[in-house]
């Protein structure tokens, strides 16, 4: 609750241009008068709107009403910050649907700059003996399905990412699944060039992991939701799948189980990849500041 006042009190009047780059309070910032004011948003604070439940456990009592009373000032301010910003721009078409939504905006999207020279195809041919996980070991990774879906096939499952969920994933995996925890750049490019798939059991915003993979030769099994739609064409640079209600390993599994016989094209993946570049990140953003432009309120009717 004291981020807003910190991003408030940051003096800007000497400044004609603002570009924040914003996931919680950094698009309420003040401009100056006459400034024009870019905000990069990778989502709405998530916490504050759809996924309260997902980040604090569901309890009763003083505390949890505290929380809820903090979490709607936070929303009011959110909404009331947002008319300070000339124009939106969302790191995908899922995060420009939520602008829309919680701040009545329009706003251009442009995918995140990826990494993709440090990420490339092996020289030889790779093993694909093993299915990976690239995540934080948070509650709304939803690594447990990947290693619901892994078992269910009997796929060795690697998974790499730390988090305060780890102990809880460490009671429900099996044998065949391996924690690496951090590893290095070099390590991670291996793991990708070599695993039978990149699974991605949550909707994420965006989703760099994936472009990494793809840029590795490596097909992408994912749930078929979010940020992921942006950079997967289901059945060309990998498959995605939906919950059957409840139930989300089967389908995963399923997805997993058929990428073993599916003939992925590493050249056509590597190229997808390609268009997620810093070069191209840096291209768009200039052309929007240079532009100027700001965005327009959203039509609800």
């Amino acid at each position: 609750p004291l981020f807003p006042a910190a991003i408030e009190a940051f003096d800007l009047s000497g400044f004609d241009l603002v570009v924040s780059t914003s996931h919680c309070v950094a698009k309420g910032v003040i401009p100056g008068p006459g400034a024009y004011h870019l905000c990069y948003c990778h989502t709405p604070m998530r916490y504050a709107w759809d996924q309260e439940h997902t980040y604090f456990p569901r309890r009763t009592g003083a505390l949890a009403r505290l929380r809820g009373l903090i979490l709607s000032w936070l929303r009011v301010w959110d909404v009331a910050s947002a008319p300070r910003v000339d124009r939106f721009v969302a790191n995908s078409t899922f995060v420009a649907r939520r602008i829309r939504r919680f701040y009545g905006r329009e706003a251009a999207v442009l995918a995140p700059p990826v990494a993709i020279d440090r990420f490339t195809p092996p020289g030889e041919t790779p093993r694909r003996d093993f299915a990976l996980v690239v995540a934080a070991l948070a509650p709304y990774k939803r690594v447990e399905v990947a290693i619901a879906a892994c078992a269910k096939l009997h796929l060795p499952l690697r998974i790499v990412g730390t988090g305060p969920e780890r102990e809880r994933l460490d009671r429900l995996a099996g044998a065949g699944t391996t924690f690496l925890g951090q590893v290095s750049e070099e390590e991670l490019r291996e793991l990708y060039r070599h695993a039978l798939c990149l699974v991605q059991p949550q909707i994420e915003d965006f989703g760099i992991a994936p472009v990494e993979a793809l840029a590795c030769g490596t097909p992408v099994v994912a749930r078929g939701e979010g940020g992921v739609l942006d950079i997967v064409t289901d059945g060309v640079h990998g498959l995605l799948c939906q919950p059957d209600g409840e139930e989300q390993a089967g389908p995963l599994a399923a997805a997993i189980d058929k990428a073993r016989d599916f003939a992925f094209n590493p050249e056509r993946l590597r190229s997808r990849a390609e268009e997620f570049s810093a070069e191209r990140f840096t291209a768009g953003l200039r052309a929007l500041l240079v532009a100027r432009n700001p965005d327009t309120r959203a039509d609800h009717a």
